[in-house]
């Protein structure tokens, strides 16, 4: 009886989560939204005092950001909102920001917000020739290499310095876009970088995107 209970407490031993990686540029695109708080001087972030620096009905702006699963290599706006008509314009921005690299998507993950569930998405990949893929509810760690990638643009862009204003910060968004995607050396790369692993090296010329 003993033995027993020793199997099956070794059965209920959670598995370690299961990392996968496609073997090629475009085969998948995570795509996700991190909504950040507008303001027009330094916010508390900077100097530690709530009272200060709140921008009374400045609103939101919404980063919409992508991350090709094969090398890494990330894309991303700051849009108005996360409605339909935005998230397809997104993606139609990052197809031509990867077609540019050379690279052809062939399927997109997002999760399963109001826009991404839409039939104006839905078409737009289906005229686009992508196949759509949505996480399972509940379950945000499907898409987790966006999740990754948004924390880390919150960490060294987002929150890394003391912004004067949101549009400030939104400046600093292509400069960092393309020290990540050239300079960022990557541990599940091989200590490479994104844009070396789809034949893009420091010298050649990247078009910023805004």
């Amino acid at each position: 009886r003993r033995l027993a209970l020793n199997r099956l407490k070794r059965l209920d031993i959670p598995l370690p989560p299961r990392r996968y990686q496609w073997e090629n540029p475009g085969d998948l695109l995570h795509i996700d939204i991190k909504k950040l708080g507008r303001f027009d001087k330094t916010g508390h972030r900077a100097h530690g005092d709530r009272s200060k620096g709140r921008s009374r009905g400045a609103g939101w702006e919404f980063v919409h950001v992508c991350i090709d699963d094969a090398s890494r290599v990330a894309f991303a706006e700051i849009l108005a909102d996360e409605r339909q008509e935005s998230v397809v314009a997104f993606l139609s921005s990052a197809l031509e920001f990867y077609k540019s690299l050379g690279v052809e998507v062939r399927r997109v993950m997002t999760d399963n917000g109001s826009g991404y569930v839409s039939k104006a998405f839905r078409n737009a990949c289906s005229a686009l020739g992508l196949k759509h893929i949505r996480t399972r509810p509940y379950t945000p760690r499907t898409n987790g290499k966006a999740e990754r990638f948004i924390q880390t643009a919150l960490r060294e862009w987002a929150y890394a310095a003391s912004y004067g204003s949101s549009d400030e910060r939104a400046s600093e968004l292509p400069r960092w876009l393309h020290e990540y995607n050239y300079f960022r050396n990557h541990k599940s790369l091989q200590m490479e970088t994104p844009m070396s692993r789809i034949g893009q090296g420091v010298n050649n010329v990247l078009q910023l995107h805004t």
